[in-house]
């Protein structure tokens, strides 16, 4: 590691795991100033990433790309992770003082414990942010949070890299990154299961540009909910419309059945909070209940809720 002028730590960056987060994180630590001295992927869209977003940069494998950098990202699958750390230490990869960073959102510092024995400082850095794995990225992470633990004496260290990478740091407790990674996947993952349900519904409807149709509806919508939380909905649920429901679900179990389990989980979620949020008298959501229980899918669990 060397130091610019102002005594901003320089790194010498090696990535294992280029795939759509790690090739554009190195690219943008790279933009940064920092060197990336070599990175490890064994899939061919990895190879490609790497040739495309961080041309010069060596192919190699994990054990020489972990020798060759004093900031080590990890940024391979949550399930392989605690294998790699162990892989990496067991074969004297991972040496005193380097940091070693991983990505997962799930994770913590616990996986990293195998390096934290050996020296290394350890980071737990997850952007909150949807990936391409190209040059659209880089952008994009202007501003975006990360969400970061690590050890009193890495804070600063940390808030370094995330600047560096032009994102916000968002401390989350060791204890608490599983929910956090819940709440963005529920958030970000669960919606595009949803977007693209609605463009199925609405191509069966015969809509001829389903996305376009949706865009301004979907953008106003997200907008509203981020800004006012629960007192954003709308819609017939909200307003009670129980058979206009009725007829959602008759329409769906005939035109797009594959979409009738979400509509009806999502449904029986938004009755809960509308009744909860005081905008639907307990006897009409009662009604609308019965409407949502007698259209459940056959061998599907429906959720039971009580108006309140």
């Amino acid at each position: 590691m060397t130091h610019d002028p102002v005594l901003r730590p320089v790194h010498r960056v090696g990535v294992i795991g280029a795939g759509r987060v790690g090739a554009v994180l190195a690219a943008a630590l790279r933009s940064a100033g920092h060197e990336v001295v070599a990175a490890a992927g064994e899939s061919d869209a990895s190879r490609r990433r790497i040739h495309d977003l961080l041309p010069g940069v060596a192919v190699a494998k994990p054990t020489d790309v972990a020798r060759a950098s004093d900031l080590l990202l990890l940024t391979v699958p949550d399930d392989m992770l605690s294998n790699v750390v162990t892989m990496l230490v067991a074969s004297g990869a991972v040496r005193e003082g380097q940091v070693v960073a991983h990505t997962s959102g799930r994770h913590g510092l616990a996986v990293l414990e195998p390096a934290r024995l050996v020296g290394a400082r350890t980071i737990a850095l997850h952007p909150a942010m949807t990936f391409t794995g190209t040059e659209v990225d880089l952008p994009r992470l202007a501003g975006c949070v990360f969400g970061v633990t690590a050890g009193a004496d890495d804070r600063a260290l940390t808030e370094s890299i995330v600047a560096d990478l032009g994102g916000r740091a968002m401390w989350v407790p060791e204890e608490r990154r599983t929910l956090y990674h819940a709440g963005l996947a529920h958030g970000a993952n669960h919606l595009v299961t949803l977007v693209a349900e609605a463009m199925e519904i609405l191509s069966a409807a015969g809509a001829d540009d389903p996305a376009a149709t949706l865009r301004p509806l979907l953008t106003a919508a997200l907008d509203n909910a981020l800004e006012d939380g629960d007192a954003a909905l709308t819609g017939p649920i909200v307003r009670g419309d129980v058979e206009t429901v009725r007829a959602h679900l008759a329409d769906l179990r005939a035109t797009a059945p594959q979409t009738l389990t979400s509509y009806l989980a999502m449904a029986h979620a938004t009755l809960d909070r509308a009744v909860t949020d005081g905008r639907l008298l307990p006897i009409r959501a009662a009604k609308m209940l019965r409407v949502l229980d007698d259209a459940a899918v056959p061998g599907a669990e429906a959720p039971h809720h009580q108006p309140r």
